[in-house]
């Protein structure tokens, strides 16, 4: 739990610092073109306004003694314009003549009386053309303004000529109070996204997490032998396909141990109950318990333990090779018929004694294949020793080989018990044995077939069984046939004897 609360942290912290950061550079890239978009409306909002009143006082200007001036008539609407457009702009609008001493003034104008003077540079550069500047205004003020100027021009013998300056100013206090009010409202906004996202990315991380979380859980549980926990598999993204990926894993890993389990169990039971009856009379020769003349029976008991002992290894061994594949083929041309012929043979006194009736021997027919020889023979061993055993008395088996396309098809059919339907599908499994067979087959392991169906599944076919209670069982296996070689066609005149080509 302390691993997943971990990475879940982690996941969230870091997603709320990559939010946190783009948010950051999103408000401080939004800050910045807007007061950039702000200050530039408003030095050209003063800037008009500056050339506004400096036409609307060239317009009330005359000339008098070749110097112009205003008429007294004139300075009341001259003022009201002032006013007017220093309200609706607020700032403050300064008009001076050459000399920087102030004619006119809007009545809200900061540190502006009678008298004042504005500073040479200020009027020179104002009257010389458009001046802007960022200043306190050469003292005029107390803090930093926005300064625009402006020239006042009369036409003189056809030339403009300038005779003062028109000023134009704004507090900067302004400016920082547009952009403290702008990031607060992006901070205040900010704060409430970021808290949505927070709670939206923790939701998703924890969702996210959890089933990794639970897969951590399971996998501990996994270590210490229980395969009982499965993880809740959700949704159809990449998380709910490794769930069900992992939830496979763990069925497949439940089977594997339950094999592995009976796979110990039967292998214990196997090799306990011969060792138990080879010592047990061994012991009982040699201590004199069994008299002499019952001791060659006992060591007969004694050598069919053995037999079955290596049996068991030699299965063991051929299971073991399969598994880890390291069971290797050594592949060659032979006649399936001859085997299934020969391995019936091996059998003939067995089945004479249960007077079991064996058909289709006379019928077969050279069957070629290509495999390893001795491994079909233990196929075709372990199937005849399987209809031996389930024969019922004075029953028959039925044997028959057939080439049906490219496949060779061997087919082994007896008559008995047969097999329940719902084990048919089992017999195939190692260690698997029916009920029924329990009965017949005492000593049997439950690999035989599995060894079958592993070998030829090696060999690239197939074998499936069929049976009828009561009636039959039949198992039958495809190989590949051996091709059979085309005749080559031979050309005109070719294969003709010496006479023939001579006449």
């Amino acid at each position: 739990m302390k691993k997943r609360q971990t990475i879940f942290k982690k996941y969230l912290w870091l997603s709320m610092i990559a939010v946190f950061l783009g948010f950051a550079i999103l408000g401080v890239m939004i800050v910045f073109f807007v007061t950039q978009y702000w200050e530039a409306d408003r030095w050209s909002s003063l800037t008009s306004y500056a050339t506004t009143v400096s036409l609307s006082v060239t317009d009330k200007a005359v000339f008098e003694d070749d110097k112009p001036t205003f008429p007294k008539e004139y300075n009341d609407v001259i003022l009201d314009t002032l006013r007017t457009l220093s309200g609706g702009l607020h700032a403050d609008i300064i008009v001076t003549d050459n000399t920087g001493a102030v004619t006119f003034w809007s009545e809200n104008a900061e540190g502006i009386v009678e008298g004042t003077v504005i500073g040479e540079r200020f009027v020179t550069e104002a009257m010389g053309g458009e001046f802007r500047e960022i200043s306190d205004f050469g003292g005029v003020y107390g803090g930093k303004y926005y300064i625009v100027g402006v020239p006042v021009q009369m036409l003189r013998n056809g030339q403009l000529q300038p005779f003062g300056a028109v000023f134009v100013t704004s507090s900067a206090q302004h400016y920082r109070e547009y952009v403290v009010t702008l990031v607060k409202i992006f901070c205040s906004a900010g704060i409430i996204i970021f808290a949505l996202v927070f709670c939206f990315v923790g939701l998703f991380s924890y969702q996210l997490t959890k089933p990794l979380g639970q897969m951590a859980k399971a996998a501990k549980a996994f270590g210490k032998g229980d395969f009982s926990i499965r993880v809740n598999a959700q949704g159809n993204d990449e998380i709910g396909d490794l769930a069900r990926s992992f939830n496979t894993m763990a069925d497949s890993l439940a089977a594997s141990e339950g094999m592995r389990r009976a796979f110990v169990a039967n292998v214990s039971h196997e090799l306990k109950t011969p060792m138990t009856t080879i010592a047990g009379f061994i012991d009982g020769i040699l201590d004199g318990t069994i008299p002499p003349q019952r001791q060659s029976y006992y060591l007969n008991i004694v050598t069919v333990e053995i037999k079955r002992l290596s049996r068991l290894v030699t299965s063991m061994l051929a299971l073991s090779r399969i598994d880890s594949g390291e069971l290797k083929m050594v592949k060659t041309t032979f006649d399936i018929s001859s085997t299934v012929l020969n391995t019936f043979l091996t059998f003939e006194q067995k089945l004479e004694e249960r007077k079991i009736n064996v058909v289709g021997l006379d019928e077969l027919k050279p069957l070629m294949i290509e495999g390893d020889p001795d491994m079909i023979h233990q196929v075709v061993y372990n199937l005849v020793e399987n209809a031996s055993k389930f024969t019922n008395a004075g029953g028959d088996i039925t044997v028959k080989t057939q080439e049906i396309g490219d496949e060779a098809v061997v087919s082994i059919t007896n008559t008995g018990e047969g097999i329940p339907p719902e084990q048919i599908g089992f017999i195939f499994d190692r260690f698997y044995k029916t009920d029924k067979s329990r009965s017949h087959d005492k000593n049997g392991m439950g690999l035989g077939l599995y060894l079958v169906r592993s070998i030829i599944r090696q060999h690239g076919g197939d074998i499936t069984a069929s049976s009828v209670e009561g009636e039959y069982t039949t198992f039958e296996f495809r190989l590949p046939a051996k091709k059979k070689e085309q005749p080559r066609k031979h050309s005109e005149g070719e294969g003709d004897s010496p006479d023939q080509g001579a006449k």
